[in-house]
């Protein structure tokens, strides 16, 4: 079995809260689908050991804030790779509350879809919530983040197989050389840059400010390695 096969199923990018209590929390995610129109219902995949997961458990509701592609990879950071058990995931975030008190992100969104739990399934790893929909709002125009255009665009990396692939000109005195972040494997492409960050393409490792960040988890400069 070749479980690279998988990779060609499309998938968008989400971010999935909950609350507790007066607690609010939220994740990454790109498991969300319509199972009906009437009633309408949604499921998510949450794994277990995520918070939002245990808030999903206790509250039985949740939201679903639809990222638009220009969303900061900064936003993808806080919610995709920290703890909700470490860092109150929504400080500093524009958000709003649904009429459950679940909050949805208000920015770099394109709508917002909250949901009251109506069943469970266990798959193993993970739970899949089904949702039916109690509210839905467009809160903006554009185009949807999906997981492919994460990968391929936004971190700056397309593969030769894609049809937007373009081999770059011999590199033409750019520089090649790639870092990867020891936390959360973004890796940093010269040949990209790091526009969200004020990181010019073209731009070499070496050349970035010693306060330069990793655009995803936050690490400090010195956390990144030189890829082999």
């Amino acid at each position: 079995m070749d479980p690279t096969a998988l990779f060609n199923i499309s998938y968008g990018v989400y971010v999935i809260a909950s609350k507790k209590g007066d607690a609010l929390n939220g994740q990454v995610a790109n498991t969300v689908f319509q199972l009906s129109y009437e009633p309408p219902t949604i499921a998510v995949s949450i794994n277990k050991n995520n918070l939002t997961h245990e808030y999903i458990k206790d509250s039985k509701v949740f939201t679903v804030s639809i990222l638009s592609q220009d969303v900061p990879l900064s936003t993808i950071g806080q919610f995709g790779f920290k703890s909700g058990r470490e860092v109150k995931k929504f400080e500093g975030i524009a958000y709003k509350t649904s009429q459950s008190g679940v909050p949805y992100l208000t920015e770099h969104i394109l709508s917002y879809i909250e949901a009251r739990v109506v069943q469970e399934f266990d798959a193993n790893t993970h739970t899949v919530f089904v949702g039916e929909i109690t509210g839905a709002e467009i809160l903006a125009a554009g185009t949807p983040m999906t997981y492919a255009y994460y990968h391929q665009v936004k971190k700056g990396t397309t593969p030769p197989s894609a049809p937007t692939y373009v081999k770059k000109e011999e590199e033409k005195g750019m520089p090649s050389e790639k870092y990867i972040c020891k936390v959360c494997g973004y890796v940093y492409d010269p040949a990209a840059g790091d526009p969200d960050g004020g990181i010019a393409p073209g731009t070499a490792f070496a050349d970035i400010p010693d306060d330069w960040v990793c655009p995803v988890c936050g690490a400090s400069k010195k956390e990144f390695e030189k890829m082999a």
